[in-house]
């Protein structure tokens, strides 16, 4: 990708952060949204769950990216919580994508976040990208959110979704509350680890968000997962066997659902979901298996 200037929503976040530092590496200007004034030419403000974007500091951008959300994980899913994590997809997401919209020399491409709860509930059934979407918050969520960028879309701008799995990093996300436990030897399955995790390795989850911003042909929906999903179990072995620690303490279902509320379905549910438009389109996984996603971690 010639070098060029790209906004990015979500830029403090797990894969934003992992973003901005890719392209800032390869030599590209990184404009950052931000929610405060504006300390440099590098920031553009904006306040998601209002709506409101300063459009003119998106001029002269050829791609814009937009990783924004409050956490998932981070709370209780209160209905004040759930609100905050709907507005803060959906808005952010509507206010850019008419800010795209109006400018008179358009970016691109848009890839806007969106997530593997897409699909729901799934059991033992594998999905791509063609599969409809489930039932519940997040697959409504997921549907709303990504239905919130057609006004990019529809002024002739290249738009991507990434629908991403449970990224594989030390420093946030899932992985960032698994890997203190488990190394404290307090790992082990979650419920009767059945459920399949679709997860990928926060290096492949940025490097397929820019094979994205790279190829111009590529639109509409992307399951960024690795290609082969694996069993909690499977996924619990994996822990013990790279960090070298027992695994003897699982998580029984009714302790979830006491302790996380609502949330526990989505962490007891089944996602099994592959990459299949990623992988037809070209793209390599650097790890694609558990322990080479772990150990990059």
């Amino acid at each position: 990708m010639e070098r060029t200037r790209i906004a990015v929503a979500g830029a403090s976040g797990l894969i934003g952060s992992a973003l901005v530092r890719s392209l800032t590496a390869d030599g590209h200007e990184v404009v950052r949204l931000v929610r405060h004034a504006p300390r440099s030419e590098a920031e553009v403000r904006w306040d998601p769950e209002r709506g409101r974007v300063d459009a003119a500091g998106l001029a002269g951008c050829s791609a814009v990216v937009n990783l924004a959300g409050a956490g998932v994980g981070d709370h209780r899913w209160t209905d004040a919580y759930k609100r905050r994590i709907h507005d803060s997809r959906v808005h952010g997401t509507a206010a850019l994508a008419k800010a795209v919209a109006a400018l008179d020399e358009r970016p691109r491409v848009f890839v806007n976040g969106s997530a593997m709860g897409y699909y729901g509930e799934t059991a033992e059934r594998v999905v791509d990208e063609g599969a409809p979407a489930g039932r519940g918050f997040l697959p409504e969520l997921c549907v709303e959110w990504e239905a919130a960028a057609e006004p990019a879309r529809a002024a002739g701008v290249r738009t991507a979704f990434t629908r991403t799995g449970l990224v594989v990093a030390r420093g946030g996300g899932a992985w960032g509350r698994l890997f203190p436990l488990f190394r404290a030897g307090l790992g082990g399955r979650m419920g009767d680890g059945r459920q399949y995790w679709s997860y990928i390795a926060l290096h492949d989850e940025v490097a397929a968000i820019r094979h994205l911003l790279d190829r111009g042909d590529l639109s509409g929906p992307f399951n960024l997962t690795a290609p082969e999903p694996l069993t909690n179990g499977e996924i619990t072995a994996a822990m013990g066997r790279v960090l070298h620690r027992p695994t003897l303490f699982p998580v029984p279902a009714p302790v979830l659902r006491t302790v996380l509320g609502e949330m526990a379905g989505d962490v007891l549910g089944s996602a099994r979901v592959v990459p299949k438009r990623l992988l037809e389109s070209g793209f390599t996984f650097a790890f694609p298996g558990i322990e080479d996603a772990l150990r990059a971690a």
